[in-house]
């Protein structure tokens, strides 16, 4: 795997020209309109890299971009890999590590999630101060040493100064976020009303299909990690409608702005 994510980052390094990001950043569904606040200098669909896995899902582009967000250097993931998908949790990861080969410094994260927390609204943004973990560990089987150690802490999960600093511009702006506890599922079914209870029972604030398991790479790496979630469907007692992919589509692209404002100045700070 060592040998597969240095070949695939010597590739795109040959192919942008030697570009080095200090920024990584994976758009969730519905999220890839930041991807138009970059300023591009090259765009590489995913079926053009080499050992790469290719997105199936819709709202999600598939490609890499690098360019400069907020005057900085940045590598953007419009599209990621699902568990659902069939991938391996290997692979689902596998960006995050070439984008460490590729030099990152960081990794912000954004995704579509449901809220199970009384307090949300459908459209409100939640920035992850935690999470808990539903899925298969992608660190299981042997541990790659130069990637991380074999037991790595989760006791900060999120950067504690960037969630602040994220706080302080939408407090600027006069945008209403949150702050919860991330429960990561397989899918791709959407949640049974059991199941979002259960999701609340053990902590959780808005539970999804994606975000944990690339945090866990970033963290093995060392990488401090930044995420948000636009809450799209609500799984609370008494106020929850059948939903689809699509509206969950329609409902992060109107909170979209707002989410990217976030990201675009929390870039530009580091």
């Amino acid at each position: 795997m060592l040998e597969r994510i240095q070949r695939i980052a010597d590739h795109l390094k040959t192919i942008t020209n030697g570009f080095v990001p200090e920024t990584g950043i994976i758009l969730g569904t519905g999220l890839s309109g930041l991807g138009n606040e970059i300023k591009v200098e090259h765009s590489v669909p995913y079926g053009a890299i080499p050992e790469f896995p290719v997105s199936t899902v819709q709202g999600h582009p598939g490609r890499l971009l690098f360019g400069t967000l907020g005057g900085k250097p940045v590598v953007a993931m419009q599209g990621r890999f699902h568990f659902y998908e069939g991938w391996t949790m290997g692979e689902v990861v596998l960006p995050v590590r070439v984008m460490k080969y590729l030099g990152i410094k960081r990794l912000f994260v954004s995704n579509a999630s449901g809220g199970v927390n009384p307090e949300m609204e459908v459209g409100d943004l939640m920035i992850l101060d935690d999470h808990i973990n539903l899925f298969p560990n992608p660190l299981i089987g042997p541990n790659i040493d130069e990637l991380g150690t074999r037991f790595p802490d989760m006791s900060e999960p999120y950067d504690h100064a960037l969630i602040a600093r994220a706080k302080a511009i939408a407090a600027q702006h006069g945008i209403k976020v949150l702050t919860g506890t991330y429960v990561g599922l397989t899918g791709p079914t959407l949640e049974t009303p059991a199941e979002y209870r259960y999701v609340r029972n053990i902590g959780g604030d808005a539970v999804g299909m994606s975000t944990v398991p690339e945090v866990i790479a970033a963290r093995h790496m060392g990488l401090p990690c930044f995420a948000m979630s636009v809450i799209t469907d609500l799984g609370v007692p008494g106020r929850i409608e059948k939903t689809t992919h699509e509206i969950v589509q329609q409902v992060a692209m109107k909170a979209e702005p707002s989410l990217t404002l976030i990201m675009r100045e929390l870039v530009a700070t580091c």
